[in-house]
């Protein structure tokens, strides 16, 4: 495939982003189908060679997406970068850096159940990020497809300025086309691997329903223009030209608030009318506003726009292990140019990096570039200590762009490896995995010398196993999933910290008063030096810091990070001989400890906001089952077909392997979806249980 050059007014940088099982991955097929990437449709589940950008064994047996996938195609002199992301909510954080460097997006739902747990959670994701996007309704041709019913429940539980784009010709199995309402024409296929779209009048029966539609569409466009507006005003929409209608609505889409919708098969010709909409209407990165940072020389807050001749900027996203090339880094090109073999400094670390290979991903397969232009989305082969979230820049240009947050991982497991053999190999690819996934952490249990390894959720982790398995070939005996819990104060406390020993020689003295309060929820801990004078010297202060965070990271009551806690260094004492850095740390200690137990310590829990789509005889079974789990039940909704949707929040304590539990209840036709809500306190009585538990 040659390296086309693209003006970047021509570029698509966009993420495809829906719930599990919505049709994505096929839906990018169909794309690069169509695009003549692809000489053949992959298949996401099945013996197939598999989806283009399913290309983990992982994906390919499950069926779904774990990692995000970067592919690149041509359609109609445009040049479109395609993420296409995961559903499951174990894998949010691919989702979350997707949305960071992209600049649009299209929302598949899935036909038959309309807005479903995770197009909530994908639309909230692009909300945050201010991601301009596009929605196509999939699987409208398949039994119980509906595209009106569907289009229904966006404007119920996503946005009512959700507008149709295209109306569906014929209804389930005889869908074979679309009237376009812009051009005011119908497109039509025999079946849906047509070669091509035949255009035609709009059928008789449709007449009215377009006519309707499209002057709402009119209507909504027109806002975005005051002089489009009075025209339509004084003299009728049929004033309004084609090229005026497209250029109003592609600013009210660029806004992101408003949303153009089509549907179709994902497999099928009609995927032509899909990428019409996605270069008509989706942003280019010059669309997109100048992305600002810090310079990290002054700290004051600079720009950068999308033009090569601005100094060089770029975003690492997404790391990945390639077997073949070892560490590629994904990075969006912001501003000026990358050249392969030139050096950069990042700004996160403060190192230089050199960029060896840059390359052109199509999922697993690479194309070798030699640079990458502002606007754009590559990969650099071999950079050593660049990690997701990174600023790469010009040497003599600094800046640090804002970085990517990533939620802690609720989930652990005791890993260990079955033979001596096995060993060396687990810390590699322990290493490796951390290094790609930033929900994922690996520690040392100080108590019992074991790995213990962190993730989003139970599937999250099996996947990880998995790869060591086969990645790195590593056997591993893997223990029972744990929750994250964590301890906090209630309570205010004013302690003495104070290590005094005298045994011949110098001796250790450090003296310190500390006041333990609760801090801000998810402010994390906060260390404040109110000392006046020089009651503990300033260069022992750091160490009376560290002695408190050292013990907090540690626990107090049950051995869990204390988390939420603000510590004020107010008071002490100090020796003009015996006093060092380790005996005011070790003061610090003792008082942070001393100070945790008197402040009411209370240990929190991670709670899961869960949503689970049943029929509706199954209904009572579930929320008995839920509420036996001590989950509270929030509300619950009518959902497309007859399906009930309940909403919960469940300590991920009770949560483990409620997938197969829920199968059981419902014969196999309910389905769950979870994801991490807050931390809230344990009940005293479940608290004891598990302090007791943990002291054993």
């Amino acid at each position: 495939m040659a390296q086309k050059d693209v003006p970047l007014k021509d570029y698509r940088n966009i993420g495809i982003i829906a719930h599990i099982d919505a049709g994505k991955t096929t839906t990018t097929e169909g794309i690069l189908y169509r695009t003549g990437i692809n000489h053949k449709i992959g298949e996401v589940r099945g013996d197939g060679d598999g989806a283009t950008t399913d290309w983990m064994s992982q994906e390919k047996e499950r069926g779904i997406t774990i990692t995000s996938a970067a592919v690149t195609c041509f359609w109609k002199d445009h040049k479109i970068n395609i993420i296409d992301t995961p559903g499951h909510i174990d894998f949010t954080a691919e989702v979350e850096r997707s949305l960071r460097v992209l600049d649009g997006a299209v929302t598949v739902f899935d036909g038959k159940m309309g807005v479903e747990a995770q197009s909530e959670t994908v639309w909230r994701q692009a909300n945050k990020y201010s991601v301009p996007r596009v929605c196509f309704i999939n699987k409208i041709n398949q039994t119980g497809g509906d595209f009106y019913k569907s289009l229904e429940s966006i404007h119920t539980r996503l946005s009512k300025n959700a507008l149709p784009v295209h109306l569906p010709i014929g209804f389930e199995k005889d869908i074979n086309g679309v009237v376009d309402l812009i051009e005011m024409k119908a497109y039509t296929y025999s079946d849906y691997t047509d070669k091509q779209l035949v255009e035609g009048e709009i059928p008789a029966d449709m007449a009215e329903k377009a006519k309707n539609a499209r002057s709402l569409l009119v209507e909504a466009a027109v806002e975005a223009d005051d002089d489009l507006m009075m025209r339509f005003l004084e003299e009728g929409e049929d004033t309004v030209t084609k090229e005026e209608l497209k250029a109003a609505l592609r600013k009210r889409v660029l806004a992101g608030d408003f949303f153009l919708v089509t549907g179709g098969d994902g497999r099928g010709v009609i995927v032509e009318k899909l990428l019409d909409v996605m270069v008509d209407f989706l942003p280019s990165p010059l669309d997109v506003d100048e992305i600002w940072g810090t310079d990290t020389k002054t700290g004051d807050q600079i720009s950068r726009k999308p033009d090569s001749s601005e100094p060089m900027t770029a975003l690492a996203f997404k790391i990945a292990t390639d077997p073949f090339v070892g560490t590629l880094t994904f990075i969006r090109v912001y501003s000026g140019d990358l050249k392969a073999g030139s050096y950069v400094l990042n700004t996160t670390t403060g190192e230089k990096e050199r960029i060896g290979r840059i390359v052109r991903m199509h999922a697993d397969k690479r194309e070798e570039i030699d640079h990458v232009a502002a606007g754009d989305i590559a990969a650099v082969v071999g950079l050593k200590n660049t990690t997701t979230g990174n600023t790469l820049c010009e040497l003599t240009k600094p800046i640090a762009l804002e970085s990517i947050t990533f939620p802690e991982p609720p989930v652990s497991i005791a890993v260990e490896p079955k033979s001596k053999a096995d060993q060396e190999k687990m810390g590699i690819a322990l290493q490796r995995l951390s290094g790609e996934d930033p929900t994922f952490r690996v520690h040392t249990d100080e108590e019992t010398g074991q790995t213990i390894m962190s993730g989003m959720g139970e599937l999250h982790l099996d996947i990880l196993i998995d790869r060591m398995k086969r990645e790195f070939n590593v056997e591993a005996n893997v223990g029972e999933p744990q929750v994250a819990f964590r301890e906090t104060v209630k309570g205010t406390a004013q302690v003495q910290g104070k290590h005094a020993k005298q045994s011949g020689g110098r001796g250790q003295y450090g003296d310190v008063w500390i006041k333990i309060e609760p801090n801000e929820t998810g402010k994390g801990f906060e260390f404040i030096d109110e000392i006046k004078g020089g009651v503990v010297p300033q260069e022992y202060r750091p160490a009376v810091q560290k002695g408190i965070k050292e013990t907090l990271d540690g626990g107090v009551i049950a051995g869990y990070p204390v988390v939420d806690v603000k510590a004020t260094l107010y008071d002490g004492s100090y020796h003009d001989v015996d006093s060092s850095e380790l005996a005011f740390s070790l003061a610090g200690s003792l008082a942070a400890r001393a100070g945790v137990k008197q402040a009411n310590p209370i240990l929190l829990e991670p709670v899961m906001h869960v949503e689970v789509t049943t029929p509706e005889e199954f209904m009572g079974d579930i929320i008995g089952d839920l509420n036996s789990r001590r989950g509270r039940i929030d509300a619950m909704e009518d959902l497309m077909g007859g399906a009930k949707l309940i909403k919960a929040y469940v300590p991920l304590a009770s949560m483990f392997g409620y997938t197969g539990d829920i199968r059981s209840m419902s014969q196999g036709r309910a389905a769950s979806t979870m994801e991490l809500a807050q931390y809230e306190e344990v009940p005293p009585n479940v608290a004891q249980e598990i302090i007791e538990k943990r002291s054993k």
